[in-house]
């Protein structure tokens, strides 16, 4: 081997690890990524830090995002006063924060006011396309993606079930939150309207009540619905109910009125409990927010949609309620709480 052979090995071999050093001393350099969330309810839930904060963490860094190192987090939270979020929307924003992941309804809409230009990561949002939040599931169009349990057929399931134990069901309280988006002239929202069309579809007459959180006046809902002759009670996946879950399902037991919640929500203690998950859309979060972070647009990404209905059953609620549940129901429950 000639001395310039040697030479030229030798600069090639000092260029790559030069180049190694450089990428590597690049990966240091870079910034973490700024992720914001933006919550209507609490940072703080049953004396523990917000589990779904906890989760998008705990997700992102299974993908190797780790805190401090990788990603920098922010979260605002309305503590149930969904008039905050506006403006905790804009604080997010004036953080420069690169990706904001919301939580419900009213934290997108306040998000997607608040920027036309972050990444906003949506959850909870039964219909993103009603609440103008997409142009379509399958291509946005605009700076918000994410993951919805929208489940168009599930307001007429949920009535054939009550039907099932309440063969001459016939008036129907709904009951809603006064401040999520989307009401048309007769102040209705998307998901009222869903409920209310189902339910007159079926024969009956519905009576929708809205509450308004931090603080909801659920007796006064409860007598509303005495007042009605109402039969049965739905509760709809929307921020005060979803927060007062428990206490409203004792109100209806109490007040001898069979309810029926959203999937996943058979820790409120009422007598059913089906639908899609609430807490499906949780964990598809980091992936989204992790192509966005490798540059994809969310424009041109797809909501994921949960689609995987549960069934769950209170038995311990029905003798309560002095109700029998027919064995072919509690054949198709994928939980049954004795």
């Amino acid at each position: 081997m000639d001395r310039r052979t040697i030479l030229a090995g030798a600069a090639a071999s000092a260029a790559a690890l030069f180049a190694g050093q450089g990428v590597t001393h690049a990966q240091q350099l870079r910034k973490p990524f700024r992720v914001g969330a933006l919550f209507n309810g609490a940072a703080v839930v049953d004396g523990k830090p917000n589990p779904v904060l906890e989760g998008l963490r705990h997700g992102l860094a299974q993908l190797g995002y780790f805190d401090g190192a990788d990603v920098i987090y922010d979260a605002r939270f309305a503590e149930g006063a969904l008039e905050r979020l506006p403006a905790l929307a804009v604080e997010l924003v004036g953080t420069g924060v690169d990706v904001i992941a919301t939580y419900g309804g009213p934290a997108t809409n306040a998000a997607r006011k608040a920027t036309t230009t972050v990444p906003i990561v949506a959850s909870i949002v039964a219909d993103p396309v009603a609440i103008g939040v997409a142009a379509t599931l399958e291509r946005p169009g605009g700076n918000i993606t994410g993951a919805t349990n929208n489940d168009p057929e599930l307001p007429s399931r949920q009535f054939d079930i009550l039907r099932a134990v309440i063969p001459r069901l016939e008036r129907v309280a709904i009951l809603s939150d006064s401040d999520i988006p989307g009401t048309d002239a007769n102040g209705l929202a998307p998901i009222e309207r869903a409920n209310v069309a189902a339910a007159r579809a079926a024969g009956m007459i519905p009576q929708v009540l809205k509450v308004r959180g931090p603080k909801p006046d659920l007796e006064a809902a409860f007598d509303a619905m005495h007042g009605a002759r109402a039969q049965a009670l739905v509760v709809l996946e929307v921020p005060a109910p979803l927060a007062e879950r428990k206490r409203i399902a004792a109100l209806a037991t109490k007040r001898r009125l069979p309810t029926m919640f959203w999937g996943g929500a058979e820790d409120a203690g009422g007598l059913f409990s089906y639908g899609t998950s609430v807490t499906a859309n949780f964990p598809r979060l980091p992936a989204i927010i992790d192509r966005i972070f490798k540059g994809a647009k969310p424009a041109d990404m797809p909501f994921e949609v949960v689609s995987r209905r549960e069934l769950a059953i209170n038995l311990r609620t029905a003798r309560e309620l002095g109700l029998t549940i027919p064995p072919d129901l509690l054949k198709r429950a994928d939980r049954v709480i004795e």
